[in-house]
C-alpha cells in the first residue's frame, strides 16, 4: 500500500512536515512506531527546503534508532517517468533551479539510468548537452524544470522531444525506491543535500576573497 499526501504549500517547510508526517500515518494506518525505514529527496533543489527536510528525517531517525535512503529528486523524477509515462524512451528529468537554471540529467535503459552526472545550466545549454546523446525515439522531458521551459524545449527539440503535462510528487516514488533498495540506507548523520550547485555563501566568500 502507498499512501502520498500533498503538504499546505503556503506554510514554511518547517512548519507543515510535522502535521503532513502525522497525517500520512493516519491514512496509512500506521504509528511512528512500526516504521522501520526512512527516505528522504536530498536533492537537487531549493537550498533551505532541503536541509529541513534531511533535518526532520535525520530527527525521527535518530529518535527512532532508523537507517535513511538518501534519494536524489532527479533519481526520483526519472523513476516516476518510467514507471508512469515514458515506457522505454531516454528521459529528461529537469528541476527548476530558479535563476533561469535547471539542474538536469539524462536516463536511458529500463529501470531508468542516470547516464551522466547531473548539470546545472540554463535550458539552452542543458539541451545542447542532453541532445549530445543522440537519440531515435522522442526525449521525454519530465520533472517542474522541465514544465517551466517547455517552450524552449518544444522550439529546440519540436517532434523530438514529448514534456510532461505537469509535475509528480516525489515522495512516493522516493518510497518505492528506498523499499526496493534497502541496502542504500546510512546513518541518519551520513545523509548529506545533493547541491549540484554552489550555495550562495560560498559565492559570497569567493567574491570578498577576490576583493
Amino acid at each position: 500500500m502507498l499512501i502520498e499526501l500533498s503538504g499546505d504549500a503556503s506554510l514554511m517547510h518547517g512548519e507543515r512536515l510535522p502535521m503532513d508526517i502525522a497525517r500520512t500515518l493516519a491514512a496509512a494506518g500506521a504509528t511512528l512506531e512500526s516504521v522501520d525505514l526512512l527516505a528522504v529527496v536530498a536533492g537537487p533543489g531549493s537550498f533551505t527546503g532541503l536541509r529541513v527536510g534531511i533535518a526532520a528525517m535525520q530527527g525521527l531517525a535518530f529518535a527512532r534508532g532508523l537507517q535513511i535512503v538518501p534519494v536524489s529528486a532527479l533519481d526520483a523524477i526519472a523513476a516516476h517517468a518510467r514507471r508512469v509515462e515514458a515506457a522505454d524512451r531516454p528521459i529528461a528529468a529537469w528541476v527548476d533551479a530558479h535563476r533561469g537554471e535547471v539542474f538536469a540529467a539524462r536516463y536511458g535503459g529500463t529501470p531508468a539510468l542516470e547516464e551522466g552526472p547531473a548539470t546545472v545550466a540554463s535550458p539552452e545549454q542543458t539541451l545542447r548537452v542532453q541532445r549530445a546523446g543522440g537519440s531515435v525515439a522522442p526525449i521525454f522531458f519530465a520533472g517542474d524544470g522541465a514544465v517551466r521551459y517547455r517552450d524552449v524545449i518544444a522550439a529546440a527539440l519540436g517532434e523530438g522531444a514529448e514534456i510532461q503535462s505537469r509535475p509528480a510528487p516525489l515522495a512516493g516514488e522516493a518510497g518505492r525506491i528506498a523499499a526496493a533498495h534497502p541496502e542504500r540506507a546510512v546513518a541518519p548523520d551520513a545523509v548529506v543535500p545533493i547541491y549540484v550547485r554552489r550555495s550562495d555563501a560560498e559565492l559570497v566568500r569567493d567574491r570578498q576573497r577576490v576583493r
